[in-house]
């Protein structure tokens, strides 16, 4: 690679672009097929994204065994990691007969900032952003009456000084939508007449990922009978670890986003705005866990977990994309409110289980465990030898690619 100065790029075709990264990098013949090879979810991509030149494919398995709000779901999950599915099934069968996960949502509610600079006096013009809120709900509602119409549109306002700047916050019922688009065409629209109102200059005008208005909270017993008593100490000792330490909350709560960000990738939801809300979320009293644990009266273990969950099932590539669209077929999501229950109550699911690996064997024999096929490919096991290195490096409670390349060495089926 001698130039990443690629003049014209974006206008060549998917072919012409494949062609000339080839070209300018060196792939191979192998390599140049592969990508090509995207068929009709190529076509697709070329219309979601940029300068493609093919398609990244992640498995989407099915998550087994859940139960939320009463009614049993199968959930689609598109990640690479196996153990990561598994886990949701495994968790889900250990509290199934306790009913499963049970949950409550709030309005699907998103925030739009606008941010005011050059006030000398910020108190004063909060006061008079405040006495506003009926003609900047009339103004906001008119961006977008078609939201009105199906019962959302502008809810409330919060008038907030952040530093130096006058802060206004939109707060804003998107229904089925993530909202993304909704609350900032009304942030834009929104920013000139503050300007006039209050003297200000309007700088930033955009929506806040921390969408602690759009929260979604889920509740689990798993009972001791089921999982033992020692486990059950053993998880609330894991849980408080992670109370106590950001350190490990920040793996913790990476295990709950391992499950979220599955479902919404098989969604197309946005994954990178669940992860960036869920972690600001955990952060705003000092970093800690998004579930907490605890013993019920009967010695059961009790999990509950709270956190953002700004999705939808409209807009974006949630409507366009088939795979996302059969997702949602799979799991019965036919609201944003339905899906957003589903993923937390995976998030919460997917925590235990992972808290219940490490308090008891450790996470490294399941999880590498299940990888072990996958580093049997990577060591160029193909067809029955998958099964038979990954089984063989199991065995010897060791899962590693040298291991897998000396076990293949002596003979592949």
């Amino acid at each position: 690679m001698t130039n990443s100065r690629v003049p014209g790029f974006h206008n060549l075709s998917r072919a012409d672009r494949l062609a000339r990264i080839s070209d300018l990098t060196g792939l191979t013949h192998e390599q140049t097929a592969h990508l090509a090879a995207a068929g009709p979810d190529g076509e697709l991509a070329d219309h979601l994204s940029e300068n493609v030149i093919g398609v990244m494919s992640v498995p989407l398995g099915v998550a087994t065994n859940l139960i939320v709000d009463g009614q049993d779901v199968l959930v689609p999950m598109a990640t690479e990691e196996s153990s990561v599915i598994a886990a949701v099934c495994n968790g889900a069968l250990a509290c199934r007969d306790t009913g499963g996960v049970t949950t409550q949502a709030d309005d699907p509610c998103m925030i739009a900032q606008v941010q005011i600079v050059g006030l000398d006096d910020l108190p004063t013009a909060q006061a008079v952003v405040q006495t506003q809120t009926a003609e900047i709900a009339r103004r906001c509602n008119e961006c977008d009456p078609m939201l009105v119409e199906l019962g959302g549109g502008f809810r409330d306002l919060d008038v907030r000084i952040a530093g130096p700047f006058l802060v206004v916050h939109l707060i804003v019922d998107v229904r089925d939508a993530m909202g993304a688009n909704a609350v900032n065409t009304m942030a834009e629209r929104l920013a000139p007449w503050l300007e006039e109102l209050t003297g200000g200059t309007v700088g930033l005008r955009i929506l806040s990922n921390l969408a602690d208005r759009r929260l979604v909270r889920a509740r689990a017993v798993w009972p001791a009978a089921v999982i033992g008593a020692d486990t059950v100490d053993g998880i609330i000792s894991a849980w408080a670890f992670a109370d106590a330490d950001p350190y490990r909350a920040a793996t913790h709560n990476k295990g709950i986003m391992n499950g979220i960000s599955a479902v919404a990738l098989a969604t197309g939801n946005d994954t990178r705005a669940l992860e960036a809300g869920a972690h600001a979320f955990a952060a705003q009293d000092g970093y800690g866990p998004l579930s907490r644990y605890g013993k019920t009266p009967d010695g059961d273990l009790a999990g509950e977990i709270e956190l953002p969950m700004p999705v939808g099932i409209v807009g974006g590539a949630t409507r366009v994309h088939p795979t996302a669209q059969a997702a949602l077929t799979i799991m019965g999501a036919e609201n944003a409110d339905r899906l957003g229950r589903v993923i937390a109550s995976v998030g919460l699911v997917q925590n235990f289980s992972a808290l219940r690996a490490l308090a008891t064997e450790g996470i490294q024999r399941g999880h590498m465990g299940l990888h072990a096929r996958n580093v049997a490919i990577a060591a160029g096991a193909s067809g029955g030898a998958i099964d038979r290195v990954a089984r063989a490096m199991v065995d010897a409670g060791t899962v590693r690619e040298d291991l897998a390349r000396s076990l293949l060495s002596g003979g592949q089926d």
